[in-house]
């Protein structure tokens, strides 16, 4: 049994999860990306929720889809919450996750920046679950914008 308290209703379509109790640790859902079981903590919850939502409401490709990928930060192993891939394996999205009860802040934004750096993705998000974040990045232009959507999968 969960405690509904520490998963709460996100502001996201529902996912249809598979969890299981995890002795007296709590439980672990099912990560269809990573194909493994993990913890579920409050973190993790929005994380399945909204890569369901990104691949079963906005058309995002399965097989694009990575659960905590490593990349190297100024000589530092970090790890990105989600990136998604277009159709030439080069990340287009990186998404950066909170517990629905953190409020999303600046850092937060400074943290996925950072990721950036190395990934060079076009779209930034940011999420609790109950708000989400996304920018858009121009390489171009050398600029960014806040759009008001998660854009559509179409690459």
């Amino acid at each position: 049994m969960i405690d509904t308290d520490k998963y709460p209703r996100l502001n996201v379509p529902a996912a249809d999860l598979r969890i299981r109790p995890r002795g007296d640790a709590g439980a672990e859902v099912y990560d269809r990306w990573r194909r493994r079981w993990v913890a579920l903590t409050p973190e993790e919850w929005v994380r399945q929720h909204f890569v369901s939502m990104l691949v079963t409401e906005c058309g995002y490709v399965s097989g694009r889809v990575a659960n905590e990928v490593s990349i190297k930060l100024n000589d530092t192993a970090r790890r990105c919450d989600t990136v998604i891939y277009d159709s030439s394996m080069r990340p287009w999205m990186i998404v950066e996750y909170k517990a629905p009860d953190v409020r999303v802040t600046q850092e937060t934004f400074d943290q996925i920046v950072r990721y950036n750096m190395v990934l060079k993705a076009r779209y930034l998000v940011v999420s609790n679950g109950l708000v989400h974040f996304c920018c858009e990045i121009s390489y171009e232009t050398r600029s960014y914008r806040f759009i008001p959507e998660i854009p559509v999968y179409n690459v």
